[in-house]
């Protein structure tokens, strides 16, 4: 199972990452990512942090004898950093998902961008000791 933790609801996911997702996962439940107050502290992150790992074991949970267990954790930088590792130090895997950018001009000036799904790819600690 995947959890969708992002602001871009699964519904709206390109045909191609939502075949990702179901052949490497199964089934996709969707998260939203929360809004991120800019002046919260530390303890208010972490506070998010704990809330949003809690949410995500009991989704987890309420599907019996799931094999494979992810989160696709995309949104706010300092809740991402937390969380991601939280659910990493309970074995479930991070990932996000990678995309190409392809701007167009129109006509009238204006540019436009279109983003066309890569790959997921997961979140992984450098081990200071290991060659890059």
């Amino acid at each position: 199972m995947l959890i969708n933790l992002s602001n871009h609801p699964s519904s709206s996911w390109q045909k191609e990452q939502m075949q990702k997702a179901e052949e490497t996962y199964g089934m996709v439940v969707d998260l939203p990512f929360p809004q991120v107050d800019p002046s919260g502290n530390e303890s208010y992150i972490a506070s998010l942090a704990n809330k949003y790992f809690q949410n995500c074991l009991e989704i987890f949970e309420k599907q019996a004898g799931i094999e494979r267990k992810a989160v696709h954790i995309m949104g706010e930088l300092n809740l991402t950093y937390s969380l991601v590792n939280l659910l990493q130090q309970h074995g479930i895997s991070c990932i996000a998902s990678t995309t190409k950018r392809s701007v167009f001009n129109k006509d009238n000036g204006d540019k436009v961008s279109a983003f066309s799904f890569v790959r997921f790819r997961e979140y992984k600690s450098i081990n200071k000791n290991q060659p890059l």
